[in-house]
């Protein structure tokens, strides 16, 4: 007979507790191999090179045309929806759809005569890209026009018979070729005096404009100039006028 005392237990290293059978762990290997492995959705995705372009220094009479290159690195056709300048003077013309891999372009171009000094075109995109649905494409510039008219072509004249009232306008030219101004006319010759001078000769011309002495009350009209320049033939400046008698104080 064994005594109590003498029974031993035979206990298992703490660290095998938890070791799975060999077949069980090449099993489950098996298994996650061949568990699908999750991708990321199908969809268009619009490289833009560039969003921004300036054409530097331009003359006025020449339409400004640049193609805004898109490129598609998605998986399914990128859609170009909808094209939208903010002026009608600029004519768009687009691929409206580009397959994965592969570029299109988005042709922009101003009309002549449709831009003057400093200016700023925006276009706005629509694409049917998931992550940038919307694009502004931007082009900038200075026009430098054939004759500068400054400060205005508007001469306004105001205040009381007798005043003495001047308007002045400037005519530059950045022709090629001398500017002649041969003549002008008017379409108020009793409400307005006129006087044209060259003050370099060949490049600017100054124009000055009174009221006649004896003139009162509004009056609207305006002064025609014909130049040598087949570019800029005619010029137009307008003037207004309010002219009120001294007692009246301006009433």
């Amino acid at each position: 007979m064994i005594e109590a005392s003498s029974r031993k237990t035979i206990r298992q290293p703490q660290s095998c507790r938890y070791i799975l059978p060999f077949p069980v762990l090449w099993a489950a290997v098996i298994v996650w191999g061949v568990l699908p492995i999750p991708t990321a959705a199908a969809a268009p995705h619009a490289g833009v090179p560039a969003t921004a372009f300036d054409f530097g220094k331009i003359s006025e009479d020449r339409p400004l045309t640049h193609t805004f290159v898109i490129k598609n690195t998605g998986t399914t056709p990128l859609h170009i929806e909808d094209v939208d300048p903010d002026c009608a003077c600029t004519v768009p013309k687009y691929d409206k759809s580009i397959p994965p891999g592969s570029e299109g372009g988005i042709t922009l171009t101003i009309k002549p005569f449709s831009v003057i000094h400093q200016f700023k075109k925006e276009t706005k995109v629509r694409l049917n890209d998931p992550d940038q649905p919307r694009l502004v494409l931007t082009m900038t510039g200075v026009a430098i026009p054939f004759i500068e008219i400054t400060p205005s072509h508007i001469v306004r004249l105001r205040g009381a018979r007798g005043d003495d009232m001047q308007g002045q306008v400037r005519f530059k030219s950045n022709l090629l070729t001398p500017l002649e101004i041969k003549e002008y006319r008017t379409s108020i010759p009793d409400k307005i005096e006129v006087t044209l001078k060259p003050e370099v000769p060949g490049k600017e011309y100054v124009l000055e404009v009174r009221p006649k002495g004896q003139v009162t009350g509004p009056f609207a009209g305006v002064i025609e100039l014909f130049t040598n320049s087949k570019e800029r033939p005619r010029l137009i400046v307008r003037v207004f006028g309010e002219i009120y008698l001294p007692s009246a104080g301006g009433q």
